[in-house]
């Protein structure tokens, strides 16, 4: 006996099959950028989906255009549509009738002129007019059915409110299908009624939906989905009364006596309602809008528009993202499908999973106050790409090749870097089986049980003969960096120099220090994550106190002073630790300034100045205190401080090549970019 399979398929709900998977590079190199401008991760990141990649829509995108229908179908749109409806189908009747009573020779004189005088005395009214006419004795058979039609449109677009799809459905309704919908409407009340007591089952329910089902293409489940779905669309029905005109209101209370010409489908209506409003009061159903359009909306589709107009509002909320604790799980799908079309979903199913990579990757983390940090992995990788930057940048100006190894006959330094493809240096393995005990651990594993090596723990021996450093990068914090536009460069430029360090040069001792209107010694996190200072005062004297500090723990290793600034010494420290200020700079506190940068000399200090800005007086001072030291001084564009700072640091830790050697504009003091700045 042949066996078969049943197959099940559904609308495909992606975006591209063939696209590839999201490519966290892009935001975390933006998020770095908005973290180092003062932003939290956290905010980082969600500036990001908002403003969407090069090639993806943000969420600022799918806002405005939920904006933009909210608006049009607002100045599209009135609420008149079943009032000029019945008035056309009315007007219809009296002119048809009016024919016949003129043409019909056989009729009674008397009845014809007391037939025309009814006509011609309708009230201007057209829920008076309608009513007039309820005992009124049809002549014209054309003119009959339209003033049927009338209590038919009325009945089906008061169901329809309620019910969508069902104006449509009981277009040339019998009279069995309108006891049938009478029926379904005392169950369902009778249901209802139930469950506000308490005393429903889930049997009563399926019996309930077994007899009326046909009247719920959306199939519920449950009572509770029921009681949802007919309640967003009552309270949408409300808020459509609620923007009315009273006159438009009074018109169509009026009518609606006439429904079907059965006074009861408004009672179990009204009953409804009430019911739902009971139940379900969270609803809206105090709302209103405001239509200027010229295209008339009949009941139900004016209700749907209602709808339609809370969905835009719930998805204008869920895309702000402005509320604690908002993540992009919280946009509704399926509702922005319905509202903006397939694409826009398949969007923002993009900027979720996204958000989702970032969290996931270990780029993002928590911290034990539930604030959103960059992690140590999230910041190697920005800085490689800083790195990476500032090398092609280098290399451009100098025309060098890209060398994958360096040093005298391949001779062993003592570091290792992370393995990249075409590295022919020996692995050091003891490095990378650490590093997939760490990395297991990190997953949740239980490195006892063995652990598996891969490509990223593989760490090589570097072949390069070098001498140890030891670096202090003094950056300027003061508020003129912060002013000027000289906050991020300073950041970036930190953040290559370290990464540069931890990843090529492990041997070499980094220190950073922010100096303000006084100093203090910051890891990398710290000062990339660091908010634009506002205090005034460039304290270069306490910063060369630690950097001499620095040097003085390190005694056996090459100090290089870096020190970037835009501003003479303004504040020094007192014997006493008070900071002293002073604008213009006091002779005092450039005589300390002067004092700590000789230390510096006499501790064998290779010093470069990088002189931001372009103040004659800032320049007269950098070039004195450099001259003074031996040291150089350059001064780069914002965009060539992270070129000028790596290249400085280089050439410093060459040997073969003297601080006062400048060759080129940031010197050309390494074999080439590939040996230090990998993939």
């Amino acid at each position: 006996m042949a066996r078969t399979r049943a197959s099940r398929f559904r609308r495909y709900a992606g975006g591209d099959p063939l696209a590839p998977p999201v490519d966290i590079a892009e935001a975390l190199d933006a998020i770095g950028q908005d973290v180092m401008a003062g932003y939290s991760p956290e905010r980082a990141m969600r500036e990001f989906l908002r403003r969407g990649g090069q090639d993806q829509q943000g969420l600022d995108d799918l806002a405005r255009r939920v904006a933009e229908k909210r608006r049009d179908l607002l100045q599209r749109n009135n609420l008149d549509g079943t009032l000029q409806e019945v008035k056309e189908l009315l007007d219809h009747a009296v002119l048809e009738e009016r024919k016949q009573l003129a043409r019909d020779a056989m009729m009674d004189d008397a009845e014809r002129a007391f037939s025309e005088m009814r006509l011609e005395n309708l009230p201007d009214s057209t829920s008076a007019a309608v009513s007039e006419l309820a005992d009124y004795q049809w002549q014209s058979r054309e003119a009959r059915e339209d003033y049927e039609r009338i209590k038919d449109l009325l009945g089906r677009e008061l169901l329809d409110q309620r019910f969508a799809g069902m104006k449509d459905a009981l277009e040339n309704a019998t009279d069995e299908d309108r006891a049938a919908v009478n029926e379904m409407l005392q169950d369902l009340n009778g249901l209802l009624a139930q469950h506000q007591r308490g005393d429903d089952t889930q049997q009563d329910f399926d019996d309930f939906m077994d007899k009326h089902g046909d009247f719920f293409p959306e199939r519920p489940q449950d009572i509770d989905e029921l009681l949802d779905a007919l309640a967003q669309r009552a309270a949408a029905a409300q808020r459509m009364r609620n923007s009315m005109t009273q006159e438009q209101r009074d018109e169509l209370d009026a009518l609606a006596a006439q429904a079907f010409g059965s006074p009861e489908l408004m009672d179990s209506l009204s009953q409804l309602d009430a019911n739902l409003q009971s139940l379900r009061p969270g609803e809206d159903w105090g709302g209103s809008e405001r239509f200027d359009g010229e295209q008339g909306l009949g009941l139900g589709d004016g209700t749907g528009v209602l709808q339609d107009l809370a969905d835009l509002d719930a998805l204008s909320d869920q895309l702000s993202q402005s509320y604690g604790g908002a993540r992009m799980d919280d946009v509704d799908l399926d509702k922005l499908a319905r509202q903006l079309g397939d694409q826009a979903a398949v969007d923002a199913r993009t900027l979720k999973e996204l958000e989702q990579a970032l969290r996931d990757s270990g780029t993002l983390r928590r911290d034990s106050g539930g604030q959103l940090k960059l992690t140590p992995k999230a910041m190697r990788q920005l800085g490689k790409a800083l790195l990476k930057d500032v090398a092609n940048k280098m290399s451009g100006r100098q025309g060098q090749r890209d060398l994958r190894q360096a040093g005298a006959a391949g001779d062993r330094s003592g570091g290792t870097r992370e393995w990249a493809f075409g590295d022919t240096e020996p692995w050091d393995v003891t490095r990378s089986i650490t590093n997939a005990v760490q990395r297991t651990v990190a997953e949740g594993g239980d490195p006892r049980g063995g652990v598996r090596l891969e490509i990223g723990d593989v760490e090589v021996t570097e072949t390069e003969a070098r001498t140890q450093a030891c670096v202090a990068l003094l950056v300027d914090t003061s508020f003129s960096m912060a002013m000027d536009g000289r906050w991020v460069p300073m950041k970036r430029t930190a953040l290559a120099l370290h990464t540069l360090i931890k990843s090529r040069f492990r041997g070499d001792a980094l220190q950073m220090i922010a100096f303000g209107r006084h100093a203090q010694v910051m890891d990398i996190e710290e000062l990339t994550a660091l908010d634009a200072m506002w205090d005034k005062g460039t304290n270069l004297h306490h910063a060369l106190l630690l950097a001499n500090r620095h040097f003085r723990k390190h005694p056996n290793a090459q100090p290089v002073l870096l020190i970037v600034t835009d501003g003479e010494p303004t504040s020094h420290l007192e014997p006493d630790g008070e900071v002293y200020f002073s604008y213009p700079p006091h002779p005092m506190t450039v005589a300390y300034a002067v004092r700590e940068l000789d230390n510096s000399s006499r501790l064998g200090a290779q010093t470069t100045f990088f002189r931001l800005g372009e103040d004659p007086g800032l320049a007269r001072f950098i070039e004195s205190m450099a001259k003074r030291v031996d040291g150089r001084v350059v001064a780069p564009e914002l965009d060539d401080l992270g070129a000028a700072v790596v290249g400085s640091y280089l050439g410093s830790r060459d040997g073969s090549s003297p601080m006062g050697d400048v060759r080129s504009a940031y010197g050309d003091w390494f074999g080439g970019r590939g040996f230090w700045v990998g993939d």
